[in-house]
């Protein structure tokens, strides 16, 4: 991706999200982030996207096998979980004291029923 600006997304590393998309979809079930990769607009997620690797033996696994391991996902298809509500929900930036903080969006805020 080459952008002239640095993209700036919701999600950070250590925030819990629900899948919303693709095999592991589940809206209710948060899960923890462990990477964010900006460049390629992904996120590893824990427990979601899980690959079979083949290793070959090396001086640090000198046995090789088939290693279990997260794949990273779009960005797109995970959302911020909001304890409150119980499942994803969108956020906006709010500034308050000069710095920039995260706030959930509710249904009333939302233009929602």
């Amino acid at each position: 991706m080459k952008a002239r600006f640095k993209p700036k997304f919701a999600i950070r590393k250590g925030d819990s999200v629900v899948v919303i998309a693709g095999d592991d979809k589940d809206m209710t079930k948060p899960r923890v982030v462990k990477e964010v990769i900006l460049e390629k607009q992904k996120v590893i997620v824990e427990g979601v996207n899980i690959i079979t690797k083949h290793t070959k033996p090396s001086a640090q696994n000198t046995r090789g096998g088939i290693v279990k391991k997260e794949a990273p996902i779009h960005i797109s298809n995970v959302m911020l979980y909001d304890p409150a509500q119980k499942t994803g929900a969108r956020v906006t930036r709010v500034r308050k004291d000069g710095k920039t903080e995260r706030v959930f969006k509710t249904k009333k805020t939302q233009g929602g029923k």
